[in-house]
């Protein structure tokens, strides 16, 4: 590896902690882990080999964390960190533990790279990732989208038109924060930090850029107006 510099990844599950560290500790915990981990880099380390990354993942999302966190604070290590919850579901709970296990981190500055386990495609594994750094603005390559929940004043099919939107955005690379509200009474000055928008009224609807209306459109072709003003931008 070192000839090649090719790095080792040290990976610690709940599962594969030694015996007598979970004597030690009395199973698993986030400090098993740590140490665990702490001990297989110290075998690589006796032969001169520091390119090493470290992972730690258990399926609990506050076990993970905890043990990111104790290792981060940890003075013996400083390796980078690999973060990722583990065996955590299908993709719909897969998300959601993923999304505050390794949010949660990174939003400390923990981590220096991600994987999001799912038990669904391993392209929806990818999207997830992007989005989860997309979320916490650590990524600014394509769009991200903003919306509203309905409301009362929902006036227009605002979860197929989002929907929709979301699907045609994936064409584009451009890194935009775009908004699909539900009114035209409050959408554009909710969202104006937006670059671009939609807004929904009764049978039309507004775009508008940083909260300043620059049309108003019948609703069918809502859509096809918002992406002709984002291949202007």
């Amino acid at each position: 590896c070192r000839e090649k510099n090719i790095p080792i990844r040290i990976g610690v599950n709940s599962g594969s902690v030694e015996k007598e560290i979970l004597k030690k500790y009395g199973g698993p915990t986030p400090q098993a882990l740590c140490e665990s981990a702490l001990h297989h880099a110290s075998l690589l380390e006796k032969f001169d080999f520091t390119d090493i990354c470290v992972s730690l993942k258990c399926s609990s999302v506050r076990d993970t964390v905890a043990a990111y966190r104790i290792m981060a604070e940890r003075s013996d290590c400083e390796y980078p960190l690999h973060l990722g919850v583990t065996e955590a579901g299908t993709e719909r709970m897969g998300l959601i533990k993923s999304a505050v296990g390794i949010g949660s981190l990174l939003q400390r500055g923990i981590g220096d790279t991600i994987r999001v386990s799912l038990t669904a495609d391993p392209v929806k594994e990818i999207a997830a990732g992007k989005d989860i750094l997309k979320a916490l603005d650590l990524d600014s390559t394509g769009p991200q989208m903003i919306s509203c929940p309905s409301c009362g004043r929902t006036k227009i099919d605002l979860i197929g038109i989002a929907n929709e939107v979301e699907q045609r955005l994936r064409e584009c690379d451009k890194p935009l924060k775009v908004a699909v509200m539900g009114c035209a009474v409050n959408g554009p000055g909710e969202a104006k930090e937006a670059d671009i928008g939609i807004a929904g009224g009764d049978g039309v609807g507004l775009i508008f850029k940083k909260g300043e209306v620059i049309k108003k459109v019948p609703e069918d072709i809502l859509i096809d107006t918002l992406m002709e003003e984002i291949l202007k931008m």
